[in-house]
């Protein structure tokens, strides 16, 4: 698969999503949304991510934009995740990591020496017509949903 860029068409993508409701890509046709890619539920970072995107649903929901988390988790983690921390976004089980790979996020990683394939944790704002308009490749999480959130504020106002 091509690297995304900016401008790509994104990838759709059908996946089993928390509370049991399908999460798809399709059916969001013709409105933004914001593609986050994190690598697992309920580990620091990936919990301060969702955290914050939740603590701005509301923004991005002012912007009709739908923000959808991806990881490879099954459904009934996402569950369990979304319950502990109140999380108010949707959750997608990418647990094949074909939506990972079609992303260009399913990378080799290493920590400790050892090698191993993991998600980056990357970010993807696409606008209304399926394109992709904004990438955040390595994402550091503090302060990243407020970026976010500023570049989506400027699709929606072009």
């Amino acid at each position: 698969m091509a690297a995304l860029d900016i401008g790509s068409t994104a990838p759709v993508f059908d996946l089993p999503g928390d509370g049991g409701a399908a999460v798809s890509l399709s059916a969001l046709a013709g409105n933004p949304v914001v593609v986050y890619f994190y690598p697992k539920d309920d580990t620091p970072g990936c919990t301060k991510e969702a955290i914050a995107f939740t603590g701005l649903k509301a923004e991005f929901d002012a912007l009709g934009i739908t923000i959808i988390g991806i990881s490879p988790d099954t459904a009934a983690k996402h569950d369990k995740f979304a319950a502990k921390h109140g999380l108010q976004i949707r959750l997608a089980a990418d647990t094949e990591t074909k939506v990972a790979q079609d992303y260009g996020v399913w990378v080799e990683k290493s920590m400790y020496g050892k090698k191993y394939m993991g998600v980056e944790r990357s970010t993807f704002l696409i606008d209304q017509n399926g394109k992709i308009a904004v990438i955040w490749r390595k994402v550091k999480v503090p302060g990243h949903a407020e970026a976010v959130l500023e570049e989506a504020r400027k699709l929606v106002v072009a």
